[in-house]
């Protein structure tokens, strides 16, 4: 099946997690020779998120915007709900397109069940259709992780002190370096607190925590712009540590291979705190007891389940050998390239 052109759907919802994912999977369509049009709601991020324009290969439309045709692939990021006319012009195609829904990165075990299940459209506009649910994961029943062709080699070539000079940041010396990128969190004086037990330089992202943060003794701040992609992943490369939030940062979190805590996007029905769990549990199999008993206290009260531990875990050579195991499994792009049967 020659497939070249592909639809790509994403309403922003909010905090930017979602276009995130999308932005990040246009690029690598785009990289691997497949014209991308992106559908988007809300396309302002994209102004900080990708300042250096649109790549060739990738268009951005508006939600409401008229085509005429169709692609031979449909990409429903996150359950978006497709526009009705779109829908009805995918059933009157001659050839339908392969119709995907990508769903919400996860660790729980539902994940390899549904994996690639298919939804035939009985009623409606899409009548006729068949939507596959492709499930990202961390396990090889499961979609994988987006992973560009070359990240991991990037990184090794990677020169941090030079980055961080063209910021306009300099590390002191023995100083550690750490990023924060949270949600609003009344534990952020107890980090700052126990971030100042050593000499330490903490980069902040733009985002609530910027107006509580300040020097203290052993601590160094500074508040960062907003930074493009390309522009955070080399603040995690950069970084000793990294304090991560939503999706997309926490996956490219564990492509650095550095030492990581994830704030996990709260909800109201405490649905949050399982889905934390089940990362932690695959995670930290395997580990160190110390060391994944005091991982998954500090990840926990980062995330309001728990109370403050009394000290930070040294995760350096899990992170590695963590990210050695993700990057032994195909990645997602691949994966979907296989799935509809079409060559990269």
């Amino acid at each position: 099946m020659t497939t070249r052109r592909w639809d790509l759907f994403c309403r922003v919802i909010d905090n930017f997690g979602d276009i995130g994912v999308a932005w990040r999977l246009a690029r690598d369509l785009a990289a691997r020779g497949i014209a991308v049009r992106l559908w988007l709601d809300d396309a302002s991020a994209l102004q900080w998120m990708a300042p250096e324009g649109l790549p060739a290969g990738i268009a951005v439309l508006t939600w409401d915007a008229t085509v005429t045709d169709v692609g031979d692939v449909v990409i429903e990021t996150f359950g978006c709900e497709l526009p009705t006319a779109f829908v009805a012009q995918m059933a009157a195609r001659a050839v339908p397109p392969r119709w995907i829904n990508l769903e919400y990165l996860s660790a729980e075990s539902y994940v390899e069940r549904s994996h690639g299940l298919a939804s035939p459209q009985l009623t409606g506009p899409g009548k006729g259709l068949v939507k596959h649910f492709v499930y990202p994961g961390f396990t090889p029943k499961t979609g994988g992780l987006l992973r560009e062709p070359g990240l991991l080699a990037e990184i090794a070539s990677f020169d941090s002190e030079e980055w961080l000079s063209e910021l306009g940041i300099r590390r002191q010396p023995r100083e550690r370096i750490v990023s924060l990128f949270a949600y609003a969190n009344p534990w952020l004086p107890a980090l700052l607190d126990s971030l100042g037990d050593e000499a330490t330089l903490l980069l902040v992202c733009p985002g609530p925590a910027q107006a509580q943060i300040a020097d203290r003794p052993g601590l160094r701040t500074h508040a960062l712009p907003y930074l493009s992609q390309p522009g955070f992943d080399r603040l995690l490369w950069a970084s000793d540590l990294n304090f991560v939030r939503g999706e997309d940062s926490f996956v490219r979190a564990q492509w650095a291979g550095k030492p990581f805590v994830w704030q996990i996007y709260p909800q109201d029905d405490g649905a949050h705190e399982p889905k934390l769990n089940a990362f932690l549990d695959r995670y930290l199999a395997g580990a160190d007891p110390e060391f994944a008993a005091q991982t998954r206290a500090l990840w926990r009260a980062w995330n309001s389940l728990a109370t403050w531990p009394d000290r930070l875990p040294d995760g350096k050579l899990h992170a590695l050998a963590w990210r050695a195991e993700l990057a032994s499994q195909p990645d997602l792009v691949s994966q979907l390239l296989r799935f509809i049967g079409a060559s990269g």
